[in-house]
């Protein structure tokens, strides 16, 4: 990106919490990339506890899996992928988002099936975190399918990012987090991202997805930055985001009721 338009891509991640960074893989690592994505799903790679469903609150069709596949840690289990263009280039983001001591703090894969209609709840990411003293992060959230309305773009509500954490609570199965907002809330915004592009957004911006109603399916890379010494800190406060121990629940105190 040129300098102006890494400028005007940071300060509307400013002020709105969210912001389309335009293409961060080439055509020609796409099929690179679902490759790898693509064995993970199939468990040529496998997630043992670092898979699950986002919408486990939903009872499942026949023969479905998930209604919504999350797969944490996607770079711990298949290293290579760190070694891949995109993990230099979303860093190069990050770093112009949030700062220069901006470092991966981890990434996941989540994954929505043709006709798995099943929304991914509203919530805020910082929930689902431990408090720190300073919340800078960005998660940068990668198409690697078109994403539009029908098949689960990113919905994001402006500027909620400067409010405070919303309450959240279990959702109905008590294995996910979420929190009251919806398509009407003044701001709420999608996101339509073309295959290889990309939207970055704040860790408290409130989001969420739509259920994918179409034929095609709609595959999601998502790597998460945040400042090096709060790494350090969640790590000695035992929080790793499920490298260990994959459980979703609220950890925040903003969000809790």
């Amino acid at each position: 990106m040129t300098t102006q338009v890494v400028s005007e891509v940071a300060q509307r991640f400013a002020n709105d919490g969210f912001a389309n960074v335009g293409e961060v893989v080439s055509a020609g690592d796409l099929e690179v990339y679902r490759s790898i994505y693509d064995r993970l799903l199939s468990g040529d790679i496998k997630a043992g506890d670092k898979r699950s469903d986002l919408g486990s609150h939903v009872p499942l069709k026949e023969g479905v899996q998930e209604n919504i596949t999350q797969i944490m840690w996607p770079s711990a289990l298949y290293p290579p992928l760190r070694d891949l263009p995109l993990h230099e280039k979303a860093l190069s983001v990050a770093r112009e988002l949030i700062g220069a001591d901006a470092e991966l703090d981890f990434d996941m894969m989540i994954h929505k099936a043709p006709h798995a209609s099943v929304a991914t709840p509203w919530h805020q990411d910082a929930a689902y975190w431990v408090d720190m003293p300073d919340r800078r992060a960005v998660s940068i959230w990668v198409a690697l399918d078109d994403a539009g309305l029908d098949n689960g773009c990113m919905w994001y509500v402006q500027g909620s990012h400067q409010q405070p954490i919303r309450p959240h609570r279990p959702t109905s199965d008590g294995k996910n987090i979420e929190c009251d907002c919806s398509e009407e809330e003044p701001g709420a915004t999608p996101v339509p991202v073309a295959a290889g592009g990309a939207v970055a957004h704040s860790g408290s911006t409130l989001h969420y997805s739509r259920g994918n109603t179409t034929d095609s399916t709609r595959r999601a890379y998502i790597l998460n930055y945040r400042p090096a010494a709060m790494i350090q800190l969640e790590r000695e406060r035992g929080a790793d985001h499920g490298l260990n121990e994959n459980v979703r629940q609220v950890r925040n105190s903003g969000a809790k009721d």
